[in-house]
């Protein structure tokens, strides 16, 4: 995928099969953390709040994925993979032939938003 200069850049890119779950997601994103700053992290958008990487949204070729820290996202994973996603490394695996799983989505937000907020826990903490 060719560097893109921000985040509207980057979903102004997207194919039609990936932008409307790119755009749901990104709408959830704002929602859950309205002080976040959107950035381009890898050349997919980041959510950044006080210098520190809540999630990340990224695009493949047949899914994208909403990427949390590994550490914040294990307690998680089961309830993941019982709503019928796949929990991969950190992620939320969602296929472009599948509804965005935007409850799900919202409360993981909040939670990694509530943990940053009670303990600063950062993207690589152990």
């Amino acid at each position: 995928m060719p560097r893109r200069m921000d985040v509207d850049d980057f979903m102004a890119q997207l194919s039609a099969i990936r932008r409307p779950h790119l755009a749901e997601l990104r709408a959830l994103s704002l929602a859950a953390a309205p002080a976040a700053v959107e950035e381009l992290k890898w050349n997919q958008p980041c959510y950044v709040l006080d210098g520190n990487r809540l999630w990340l949204l990224q695009s493949f070729q047949e899914h994208c994925s909403l990427r949390f820290p590994i550490r914040f996202f294990t307690r998680y994973r089961d309830e993941v993979v019982a709503a019928g996603y796949q929990g991969i490394e950190g992620a939320i695996k969602v296929r472009y032939d599948q509804p965005v799983p935007a409850e799900l989505g919202a409360r993981l937000m909040a939670a990694r938003v509530a943990e940053h907020l009670a303990t600063g826990a950062k993207w690589d903490d152990d």
